[in-house]
């Protein structure tokens, strides 16, 4: 490797991505006075910015809280203890505190990332370089790895080597690449639609999350905050979001979201519009020699059990708390189980988001038999307690057997 840079600085740990992984892992270290590095390629402003997800699960919070990097999230944060599914034109409201005493936070991802870099930039003094370009990592496989990187400020490439590299830069990134087939598998599984993904600034029209389960297609309504709404609507796979004009896309909300004594929807200019293609993979393992990755990284879930920043928060506070351990007394447990630990959340997770599609999807397929179980899952869910205890523990991702 050459490099422009004629003394590279060593740091126990380099950070690659500056996500809620990489921060939450990057605030663990620091909270331990263990030194690392985080890398982002694109700037802190656009990253506070990003529009993401915002369901977290009530165990998520507590972790975060355990390492007091909850404070705001907590003072800012919606509560919600039910959620309501919408089919033949009537209302069911599945209230999944009364019957398991857990519920879920509603907190936007750009809140919590700003969050994160505040208190690891800010108050930790921890080392963030953004906007930085061309990340490459090298020597994952020896004992002394290292990361280079072109600064924003000087043009030079520099080199930091370290001890571990954290890769959570999503499914782009070095990382990622970084487990070739040689190294890992990766499983993969397309669900063959599409959900176009919009932003209203709209109050939200419930007091809760709706499913709406109708022919033409699957429909989502999520609060965001009290002046923002995220909405979804299937479409197919690849579809251009040109194609839905405004007068269109709240047709189809109003029609498949529409039930009996429901209030009607608030509309709102649509700031956003773009289509996510359905699918999940899962690298296996999510470790190459000195290498670890963290979440999307390592997988994706799709958005249909907002399970994705939950399981990124897993991974980080095993990671964190493993690196810690080695980095402090040497204990390589933690870093040696990390893998196996985090999959079988994963493996769980991405089970119930294919149950769930089935149980979105299934009526709008063309496929009458589908359409028929997908009704059967759904009477199951409101008229026997057994279903409704099952689904409410993979929901919540409350299960004790991760």
């Amino acid at each position: 490797m050459t490099t422009d840079s004629p003394s590279p600085h060593h740091t126990p740990v380099v950070v690659v991505g500056a996500g809620p992984a990489g921060l939450t892992v990057g605030n663990i270290l620091r909270a331990a006075s263990v030194d690392c590095v985080v890398l982002e390629t694109e700037s802190r402003e656009f990253i506070e910015r990003r529009p993401r997800a915002g369901v977290i699960e009530e165990w998520a919070v507590r972790g975060l809280q355990q390492r007091g990097l909850a404070d705001r999230l907590v003072e800012r944060a919606q509560r919600h203890s039910a959620c309501e599914f919408r089919f033949g034109g009537e209302r069911y409201r599945f209230s999944y505190t009364e019957l398991t005493g857990h519920h879920h936070w509603v907190y936007p991802q750009p809140l919590l990332v700003t969050d994160l870099v505040h208190e690891y930039v800010d108050v930790r003094g921890g080392d963030a370089r953004f906007s930085v370009r061309d990340v490459a990592l090298h020597d994952l496989d020896t004992a002394r790895p290292s990361v280079s990187y072109v600064s924003q400020d000087t043009g030079e490439r520099q080199v930091l080597t370290c001890d571990f590299v954290v890769g959570a830069d999503g499914a782009r990134g070095v990382g990622r690449a970084a487990l070739t087939p040689e190294r890992a598998r990766v499983a993969r599984h397309d669900y063959g639609i599409g959900w176009l993904a919009l932003l209203a600034e709209a109050p939200p029209s419930s007091d809760c999350v709706l499913f709406g389960v109708h022919p033409n297609g699957f429909a989502g309504h999520m609060a965001r905050s009290p002046e923002m709404t995220r909405y979804y609507l299937q479409c197919p796979p690849g579809d251009d979001p040109a194609n839905w004009s405004d007068d269109r896309i709240w047709s189809e909300l109003h029609q498949r979201l529409g039930a009996s004594g429901g209030p009607p929807l608030t509309e709102g200019p649509l700031i956003e519009k773009r289509v996510l293609d359905m699918h999940d993979y899962v690298v296996e393992p999510m470790t190459y020699g000195r290498l670890f990755l963290a979440g999307d990284s390592a997988h994706l879930v799709a958005p249909i059990a907002a399970k994705g920043l939950n399981l990124a928060l897993h991974d980080a506070f095993l990671l964190g708390e493993s690196l810690v351990a080695y980095l402090d007394g040497g204990d390589g447990d933690g870093l040696d189980g990390y893998s196996e630990a985090c999959l079988r959340r994963v493996w769980d997770y991405q089970e119930f988001s294919q149950w769930l599609s089935e149980v979105y999807h299934g009526t709008a397929a063309g496929d009458p038999f589908r359409a028929g179980t997908t009704f059967a899952r759904l009477r199951r869910l409101f008229t026997s307690p057994t279903a409704a205890a099952a689904f409410a523990e993979q929901y919540l991702g409350t299960a004790e057997h991760y």
